[in-house]
């Protein structure tokens, strides 16, 4: 049985300013009990065709966990294919979603986009 706030998950969204030039993340902040779904959002710079999600757990480097080109997932780590679901739909929020909290959830969520993609080749 949950006592207080050892059962609760807080999620911490990296929040910015206005729509046009910065990306916008709601809500602030989240708390959420164990076994429960987490629900964030983010609206992308205007003309940015690209959307990223991070996280980062205390004193932790962010940690990448899927990114869209337009409304489609190009990659998705196995973290956010086993606990994560995620849309971006044109002219809407993108969302990321957690299925079930767990202690293991409480983090900083960090959105990020671009208007294009560097494609890292490897030298062989």
């Amino acid at each position: 049985m949950c006592l207080g706030l050892l059962c609760c998950v807080a999620l911490f969204i990296w929040g910015a300013g206005s729509m046009d030039t910065e990306v916008t993340q709601s809500p602030s902040h989240l708390v959420k009990g164990k076994g429960q779904k987490a629900k964030m959002d983010c609206v992308p710079i205007k003309g940015h065709i690209n959307v990223y999600w991070y996280r980062r757990k205390l004193e932790e480097a962010f940690e990448f966990l899927v990114y869209f080109q337009k409304q489609d997932i190009v990659k998705g780590t196995e973290v956010f294919k086993e606990r994560f679901s995620a849309e971006c739909h044109q002219n809407s929020p993108c969302s990321l979603e957690i299925n079930s909290t767990e202690a293991v959830d409480a983090a900083l969520y960090f959105c990020a986009s671009s208007q294009s993609t560097v494609l890292r080749v490897s030298s062989s």
